[in-house]
C-alpha cells in the first residue's frame, strides 16, 4: 500500500511546472508593458498642453464677465451677458437695465480688465523669455532694470509740473516708457563692453544700472512732497486709471512683442542646451539674444508704463506652467501668456472689491502660497 500511495503522494509535483509557466512569460510579458506605458505617457503629455490652454481660455472668459459684473455697483451677470452680445455682436436684445450699466460696463470696466489682461500676458512671455535666454530661473521682466529706469522716468514725470497728454497717455507714462528703454539700452551697452561672460555681464550690470537708478527714485521721493502719494502708488502697480486710450497704446506692442517672442520660441529651446550647443546649432547667438532681450524689454516698458510696477507675474507664472506642461518653450511662452493674463485680471478684480488695494500686493498675496504648495507637490525635482 505504501509503495502505490507513494507515487500519488508525488502526483503535485508534477503539477509544478505548469505552476511556474506563468513566470516563464512573464519576462515576455513585462518587456511587452513598457513600451505601452511609454505610448500612454507621451500621449498624455503631449494632450497636457492642450487642457492647459482649454482650461486657461474657460478660467480667462470667467474672470472676464465676474470682472465686468462685480464691483461698488454690482451688474447682474445675465445684464452683463446681454449687454455685451448687444453692443459687440448687434444681437436684437430687449433693454431691461438703466443706461448706466453700458457707461460702467464700457466706460470703467472693459477698458480696465482688458489692459490688466494684456499687461498680465506680457509680463508672462516676457519673465518667461528672460528666464530661457539668462538661464536663470531667478530672472524677471524687471532684470535688465527695466523697473528701476520706469520708477525713476515716472516719478521725474509726477514731478515736472507740465501737463503734457500725448496719445492718451501723460507725462509720467511717457517718461515711465522712456525711462524703461533707456535702463535697457545702458545696460545692453554697458554689459557689452565688459569683459565678462555674456550671461554674467548682462546679470551683474543690470544689478549694478538698477541699484543705481533705485538710488536716483530715492532722491526723487525725498524732493517729491505731496507727489509722494502718486509715486508709492505707481511702484505699487493699479489699474485704476485705465482707459481706452491706454489699451490702444500698449496692448499692440504687447500683443504683437508676444506673438514675436512665441514664433521664437525654438531659440529659447536652443539657449536652455547653451549657447555653444545653440551656436552648433545654426543660431546666431548674439543676434538671436539681442532680438529676444528688445523684444522682452520693449513688452515690459509698455506694461510698466501702463500699470505700474506689478511683480511676482512675470517671475513665478513661466514656472508654474513649466510644472504643468514641461520645459518646452514652444509651449511654455505661449501658455505663461494665457495663464498670466488669467492670474492678473483675476488679481486685480480682488483688489478692487474692498476698495483699490495696489494689485502688486494682492499678486503676492495670492499667488506666493500657491506657487509655494504647487512647487512642494511636485513628485519629481524642478529644474528651468
Amino acid at each position: 500500500m505504501s509503495v502505490r500511495s507513494a507515487p500519488e503522494v508525488g502526483l503535485p509535483d508534477v503539477g509544478l511546472p505548469e505552476v511556474g509557466l506563468p513566470d516563464v512569460g512573464a519576462p515576455a510579458a513585462a518587456a511587452g508593458h513598457p513600451p505601452l506605458a511609454r505610448s500612454v505617457a507621451r500621449l498624455a503629455s503631449a494632450r497636457r498642453p492642450l487642457l492647459v490652454a482649454l482650461g486657461g481660455l474657460v478660467a480667462l472668459l470667467v474672470v472676464l464677465l465676474l470682472g465686468l459684473a462685480l464691483g461698488s455697483v454690482a451688474i447682474p451677470l445675465p445684464d452683463t451677458v446681454a449687454i455685451l452680445a448687444h453692443r459687440l455682436l448687434g444681437w436684437p436684445v430687449v433693454q431691461t437695465w438703466p443706461s448706466t450699466y453700458e457707461t460702467i460696463l464700457f466706460d470703467l470696466r472693459l477698458p480696465r480688465m482688458l489692459l490688466a489682461m494684456c499687461v498680465g500676458l506680457g509680463l508672462s512671455v516676457a519673465g518667461a523669455t528672460f528666464q530661457g535666454v539668462l538661464r536663470n530661473p531667478l530672472a524677471d521682466p524687471y532684470v535688465l532694470g527695466t523697473a528701476s529706469g520706469a520708477a525713476l522716468g515716472a516719478a521725474i514725470g509726477l514731478l515736472v509740473p507740465v501737463p503734457v497728454l500725448l496719445v492718451g497717455l501723460g507725462l509720467a507714462q511717457l517718461a515711465a516708457f522712456v525711462g524703461a528703454l533707456l535702463a535697457v539700452g545702458l545696460v545692453w551697452r554697458l554689459a557689452r563692453a565688459a569683459a565678462l561672460d555674456s550671461l554674467s555681464s548682462v546679470l551683474l550690470t543690470g544689478y549694478a544700472v538698477g541699484a543705481l537708478l533705485a538710488a536716483g527714485l530715492a532722491v526723487a521721493m525725498v524732493v517729491s512732497g505731496t507727489q509722494l502719494r502718486q509715486i508709492v502708488a505707481y511702484l505699487l502697480g493699479s489699474f485704476a486709471t485705465a482707459s481706452w486710450s491706454q489699451l490702444v497704446v500698449a496692448a499692440p506692442l504687447i500683443l504683437i512683442g508676444s506673438a514675436l517672442l512665441t514664433f521664437r520660441s525654438r531659440s529659447l529651446d536652443a539657449f536652455l542646451l547653451g549657447e555653444e550647443t545653440a551656436a552648433h546649432l545654426g543660431l546666431d547667438v548674439g543676434r538671436e539674444r539681442l532680438l529676444l532681450l528688445g523684444l522682452a524689454s520693449l513688452i515690459t516698458a509698455a506694461a510698466v508704463a501702463s500699470a505700474g510696477l506689478i511683480g511676482f507675474v512675470g517671475l513665478v507664472v513661466p514656472h508654474v506652467v513649466r510644472l504643468l506642461v514641461g520645459p518646452g518653450a514652444r509651449a511654455v511662452v505661449p501658455l505663461s501668456g494665457l495663464v498670466g493674463a488669467t492670474f492678473l485680471a483675476a488679481c486685480d478684480l480682488l483688489a478692487r472689491m474692498p476698495g483699490e488695494l495696489p494689485v502688486g500686493i494682492v499678486t503676492a498675496i495670492v499667488g506666493a502660497p500657491f506657487f509655494l504648495a504647487l512647487l512642494r507637490s511636485a513628485r519629481a525635482g524642478y529644474e528651468l
